[in-house]
């Protein structure tokens, strides 16, 4: 798709609160949509991500510390996780969460599908002006207060 072109000082004076907004909203929705194809939500996604990546590290109250933060819907993750439980994709053994054999299955068709959407945002976009989208916004984040660090 090609964009129209416009003056840089009427680039500039573009409202960001708008333009970071409905991307967050299509980002965010497009991201959503495919993850609802396996019955997912974002919750669901970040939680096989992490007990994926440090078995046996995460419990409840550590993971819903960890994620609460990100979370805009109202999800309980005590019923995200006991969907994943009943799913079969995850276990609890003293409190300690690990995938089993179908959660890293599901976990693996949730992300390819993720991909898809990564692979179209990034369309016609060079890795350097997303670096650079991503170190403008990191900067207006600090400048407002908030941690403009890159998670953990």
């Amino acid at each position: 798709m090609t964009l129209k072109e416009y003056p840089q000082e009427q680039l500039a004076a573009q409202p960001i609160g708008a333009w970071s907004g409905e991307a967050y909203r299509r980002v965010v929705g497009a991201l959503r949509a495919r993850l609802a194809v396996e019955d997912l939500t974002q919750p669901h996604w970040w939680t096989l991500n992490h007990v994926a990546g440090a078995p046996g590290r995460w419990t409840r109250e550590t993971l819903i510390e960890r994620l609460a933060q990100y979370e805009d819907l109202g999800i309980d993750f005590h019923d995200v996780f006991d969907d994943l439980v009943a799913r079969g994709w995850l276990t609890e053994d003293a409190g300690a969460m690990t995938l089993t054999g179908a959660g890293e299955a599901g976990r693996l068709r949730a992300g390819e599908r993720n991909l898809r959407v990564h692979r179209q945002m990034h369309e016609g976009v060079a890795t350097a002006d997303f670096v650079t989208t991503i170190n403008v916004l990191r900067r207006m984040v600090a400048n407002l207060g908030g941690n403009g660090d890159l998670p953990d």
